[in-house]
């Protein structure tokens, strides 16, 4: 799996990025047919947090907001979680 993380508006941040990248980590544990990543830390209005997650012909998308970026990331990742067991759900239940 591929696995890219972007900066918007933000400098860089290590323990933000290795946050990120242990979230995707643990999305392949919910779902194995991850091609890529792609997460995004916008700072606006508020700390945005967006993950794009490609599987297997589909594009799922988490965003979350709030004052902090650790909040977003968390709650974001929960998100794209809860898309991923669902999905999972469906094509078993077809099969």
């Amino acid at each position: 799996m591929k696995t890219k993380v972007t900066f918007r508006h933000v400098k860089t941040q290590p323990e933000l990025q290795e946050a990120a990248l242990e979230a995707a980590e643990r999305f392949e544990k919910f779902y194995s047919g991850i091609t890529s990543t792609d997460i995004i830390f916008k700072n606006e209005a508020d700390k945005i947090v967006e993950f794009t997650v490609r599987v297997q012909g589909n594009t799922l998308i988490a965003k979350e907001s709030s004052d902090e970026f650790h909040k977003s990331l968390n709650e974001a990742s929960d998100k794209m979680i809860r898309q991923l067991r669902k999905r999972k759900e469906k094509i078993y239940q077809n099969v």
